[in-house]
């Protein structure tokens, strides 16, 4: 009995097997779609995701694509047996992000985020509902309410650096010719934390000054978790078998579990001293409920009565919001930071130029203690945020090394997506759209649309903040969020936090660059690698982790 029952199991594995590998692939719409040859192998295992994935291959691939291919390119996933599209066509690209319910992330990357925070694994209605309670906290006006928080913190992080090239902290002009090397990816990050942890839910982590908050560590080791030195197979099997970690945790699932354990602890106290306060606010009548922090603002919004009973969030809603705002800001915020100030270090023509029309602003602003929370400093924010060189070093930093290398999304439906021109198919047929079924994976290669020599010119991948003085015709034509670039994505599930990242950017930059300089640090090549997002690491120090170290001195 067991034995006919065992092998009736087997019989049906080895069925699906037999279906997945050999008869699904003959009916793929993508079939008949241009592209490269299968890989090798019956199986050809892992497909083209390493030419499209890895970054130190993906550029020179995405332009051999196009020349060969054309702009939308069927590709191998998995393996032979699975079609994916890969696409650099403005209309697909603007079709599937701006239908985000026919077109949502792969239930393998939800289960991934879902483990760690929430919202940006939320999808459909809930995800709408999320983000319709979170708008009010990321306007323009509360931005500018958190202004200071970013200037403050990165005055402390001059000081820090001050400090630890042996200068007193302020009021000084001495300058030093020995330079000290400092991982300004670890500096900034920390920064980061800070910046995110007082304008997200009011908390302070003096992460710059030390690295022992119960709450920082907790979120600081989950981070390690997902930028770790790549996946394991175990990791993979993780994905598609969850109950695996269940049976047998390793550390990381433990490393998780114990972190997650801290996070909803002293988030929901967070959360519970934000209610109260708002109770109190309304039982006296005031309308003095003034913290400016998402979590603050957030619970605002849910409990308003503009928002209906039906779309308010729960605690652990809100919780997960507010962890969704920090993994994703946080990490994005600093690595744009990182590279700018990178490649500042490697242009120091552009970086002059940069720091000599910082310098048009009051140079002393740069060397204050801090400001105050209540000060007339506003017009400050709007005089850094207007500074056209500084804007372009920041397009185009966020150009040539978006934080996000790729996206991919999976059709939940059959479905034709639109193309700009008409394309000729293997078997010679023309059609103006291309046919994919439900379960199919499409690439979207932020990294290809931000570098295409066809669009952005044949200096597309060199480092040119004057570019952005007279953009070519084709550029207007690009979609995305930010200056038709797909740095912060496009569509309803477009960066709400954009303009706030781009805030901390321009106030770190105007307070370091006003009192550093950089160059790049000897012997030590910094590369990209696309580790969840475009991480700076040393050549032979991978095992490291990411860092950037700098030459930095005063200036």
């Amino acid at each position: 009995m067991f034995f006919t029952a065992l092998s009736g199991c087997l019989l049906l594995v080895v069925a699906w097997l037999v279906y997945t590998l050999f008869i699904q692939p003959l009916f793929s719409p993508l079939r008949n779609l241009p592209g490269p040859d299968a890989r090798k192998g019956i199986i050809g295992l892992g497909g083209h995701l390493n030419l499209v994935l890895n970054a130190s291959l993906s550029k020179t691939t995405h332009e051999d694509f196009v020349a060969i291919y054309g702009r939308n390119v069927r590709i191998k996933g998995l393996g032979n047996f699975e079609d994916r599209l890969l696409s650099t066509d403005p209309a697909v690209i603007s079709y599937v992000l701006n239908h985000t319910n026919e077109y949502q992330k792969p239930w393998q990357s939800r289960r991934i985020i879902a483990r760690l925070i929430g919202l940006l694994a939320s999808e459909g209605e809930m995800h709408k509902r999320m983000r319709r309670v979170s708008s009010p906290a990321f306007s323009s006006h509360n931005l500018s309410d958190l202004m200071h928080i970013a200037m403050n913190k990165a005055y402390e992080l001059r000081d820090k650096w001050l400090t630890m090239l042996g200068e007193p902290q302020t009021g000084t002009e001495v300058r030093v010719d020995d330079a000290s090397k400092i991982d300004v990816c670890h500096w900034i990050s920390r920064s980061a934390f800070d910046v995110i942890g007082l304008a997200g839910f009011d908390y302070n982590f003096s992460a710059i000054q030390n690295e022992e908050n119960e709450l920082f560590l907790a979120y600081r080791n989950m981070f390690e978790i997902v930028v770790s030195r790549g996946e394991t197979l175990w990791d993979i099997a993780c994905i598609y078998f969850p109950w695996l970690e269940l049976l047998l945790p390793n550390e990381k699932t433990r490393t998780v579990q114990r972190s997650q354990k801290v996070i909803n602890s002293i988030g929901g106290q967070l959360i519970e001293e934000r209610k109260l306060r708002l109770a109190d606010s309304e039982k006296q009548n005031k309308t003095g409920f003034r913290n400016s922090d998402v979590l603050s603002l957030l619970i605002k919004s849910n409990f308003s009565s503009e928002t209906p009973p039906s779309q308010r969030l729960s605690d652990e809603e809100v919780l997960a919001n507010v962890n969704t705002y920090f993994f994703a800001g946080s990490d994005t915020t600093s690595l744009t930071l990182t590279w700018i100030l990178y490649l500042l270090a490697m242009h120091p023509e552009v970086q002059n130029r940069l720091r000599a029309e910082l310098y048009t602003l009051p140079k002393e602003i740069s060397r204050m203690p801090m400001i105050n929370e209540n000060g007339d400093w506003r017009h400050l924010w709007k005089d850094i945020d207007e500074l056209p060189y500084l804007n372009n070093v920041v397009r185009e930093t966020l150009r040539l090394i978006s934080p996000l290398h790729s996206s991919i999304r999976v059709a939940m439906k059959d479905d034709e997506i639109p193309t700009s021109d008409a394309i000729k198919m293997r078997d010679g047929s023309v059609h103006h759209g291309i046919k994919i079924k439900k379960g199919q994976f499409v690439h979207i290669p932020v990294e290809s649309m931000n570098l295409d020599k066809t669009v952005w010119g044949e200096d597309a991948w060199n480092f040119n903040p004057d570019r952005w003085d007279n953009l070519p015709d084709a550029v207007l034509e690009q979609p995305g969020l930010y200056n038709h670039t797909l740095s912060f994505s496009a569509g309803p599930r477009s960066c709400i936090g954009m303009k706030f990242s781009l805030t901390v950017i321009k106030d770190f930059l105007y307070v370091l660059l006003c009192n550093f300089a950089f160059l790049p640090a000897k012997d030590d090549r910094v590369y990209a690698k696309n580790t969840v997002l475009m991480r700076p690491y040393v050549s032979g120090k991978f095992m490291e982790g990411s860092q950037c170290p700098l030459k930095v001195t005063r200036v």
